[in-house]
């Protein structure tokens, strides 16, 4: 176990390590800025704030929503915030990342459009209206993470990372084959099939996703692929213009056009055996299968290449974009700075401020080139109770459009109602990073090769299915760090 990081008893001990961590992280103590709409296209959202697409891994064999899925929307739409950004729902059933992750298509079109209107009804019972909600649906290919694994590229580094066979322990090899041309042309017409049906079942946007080295991130990197789709800028980003290119001639006007994007990859990391902390995985340098990193110095981001992308972006129609980082399965403390790692996972590398601060500059540089672009901003949910201070602080500032919060979303999904009603968040409710919710993600040690994800510290109900799952598993797995308040 590393070292507790938030051990703060006031702000005030909060703002002195911001200070002596020489972060950029900013608190004001108004309500006016996150509680004004939002325009996002022709959408207007009734404020700043947004839940990022959280997968629940509990949907059907099928690829349905199923009662956890329609309890965790319902949850989401009474909680206040005016953007639900709909999890990842893969185009194909082999596509999806585990066996309970949502999958889009004919048969289960009615389940994601009970989601839908569960989810609207339950804002407006809270609320009086939706009109002012926006509700998008996420679509994805998982790519080397897929129940199928395929690559789009080799990546020196991250191959013997990624597993093709767990329980064989087989990795991706130097001759495993990467997807063909012809394959990826095949699977543009899928996304636009996909998008057809999220536009017929009333969703407000749909996001084609870019990031955690997922397929469609993969691309974007693969420098060294031959063919129409990789090597050259303009061939790397030829798949996601040509679906968005599909979609919008397919859908016209019916949705917002939006995508959750990676700024920066980073290098894949791994325990050190000596101290559990993070470190990265052998690497060559110049370290050319990122995308956004800097490839003499693969821990920093560079942005020349996302900035340039996201001009082309917005140009093909894009309103909305997600801006992320990281890789879940490699890297995961770029994605979401923690306190305490999951199962099986590496001890922080650096403070998480330093993690929330990488994501806010990297957010910030991308909201300057284009200040009229819908943004939202991650990596605020290790700012616990602390969070509407940033929240307000970097929307003010024009730092960020719209706030997003992932985790702390399944943790306190009512977190914008009680600022509303009450002034403030209720501390004992807010999410402690202790990466629980990773933990049953992990796990497959079940019947259906997968555990449903909630927040074990603040959720019953995910509580009794930890400690279920820890005693299949056995003594190797930690009890909760707290229980729910």
């Amino acid at each position: 176990m590393g070292k507790k990081w938030f051990t703060y008893r006031g702000i005030e001990e909060f703002a002195k390590d911001i200070e002596a961590l020489g972060v950029d992280v900013s608190l004001d103590a108004g309500r006016t800025a996150m509680f004004r709409p939002v325009r996002i296209g022709r959408l207007v959202a009734g404020n700043a704030w947004a839940i990022h697409p959280m997968e629940g891994c509990d949907g059907t064999a099928e690829g349905a929503p199923d009662e956890l899925t329609f309890r965790r929307y319902r949850r989401f739409g009474a909680g206040g915030a005016k953007l639900i950004w709909g999890e990842a729902t893969a185009i194909a059933l082999d596509a999806r990342a585990n066996p309970r992750q949502l999958a889009i298509n004919e048969a289960t079109a009615p389940a994601l459009g009970r989601m839908l209107e569960e989810t609207r009804r339950a804002h407006r019972e809270v609320f009086g209206r939706d009109d002012d909600l926006v509700v998008g649906l996420q679509l994805t290919h998982s790519g080397r993470y897929s129940l199928r694994p395929v690559i789009a590229q080799h990546d020196p580094a991250l191959d013997p990372a990624t597993f093709v066979d767990r329980k064989r322990g087989l990795t991706v090899t130097p001759d495993h084959p990467i997807l063909t041309d012809g394959e990826l042309e095949r699977l543009e017409d899928r996304y636009v099939e996909a998008a057809r049906l999220v536009a017929r079942l009333g969703f407000d946007f749909v996001d084609v996703k870019q990031c955690h080295r997922y397929l469609m991130n993969e691309l974007l990197s693969a420098r060294d692929r031959p063919g129409r789709y990789g090597g050259s800028f303009e061939n790397r980003t030829r798949f996601a213009r040509n679906v968005f290119g599909k979609i919008r001639d397919a859908v016209g006007g019916r949705l917002v056009l939006a995508t959750r994007l990676n700024l920066f990859d980073g290098v894949p990391f791994m325990n050190d055996p000596h101290s559990n902390a993070g470190i990265p995985r052998p690497h060559p340098l110049p370290y050319r299968w990122g995308w956004g990193v800097n490839p003499d110095c693969p821990l920093e981001f560079d942005l020349a290449e996302p900035l340039r992308y996201i001009g082309m972006l917005r140009d093909a129609g894009v309103e909305l974009i997600d801006a992320s980082m990281g890789n879940p399965y490699a890297n995961y403390y770029i994605l979401r700075p923690f306190d305490t790692p999951s199962w099986n996972g590496y001890d922080s590398p650096e403070h998480p401020l330093l993690g929330v601060d990488r994501h806010f500059r990297a957010a910030e540089a991308v909201q300057r080139a284009f200040p009229a672009l819908a943004l939202v901003g991650s990596g605020y949910s290790w700012l616990r109770h602390f969070l509407p201070f940033v929240a307000e602080a970097n929307v003010k500032r024009g730092r960020i459009a719209i706030v997003g919060v992932g985790r702390g979303a399944l943790a306190y999904p009512d977190w914008v109602r009680d600022l509303l009603e009450r002034g403030e968040m209720d501390r004992r409710n807010a999410c402690i990073t202790v990466s629980d919710c990773t933990t049953l993600m992990r796990w497959k040690h079940n019947a259906p090769g997968q555990y449903p994800t909630g927040c074990v510290p603040r959720d019953k109900v995910y509580a009794e299915i930890y400690r279920d799952g820890k005693k299949a598993l056995g003594a190797q797995a930690p009890l909760p760090v707290k229980t729910f308040a």
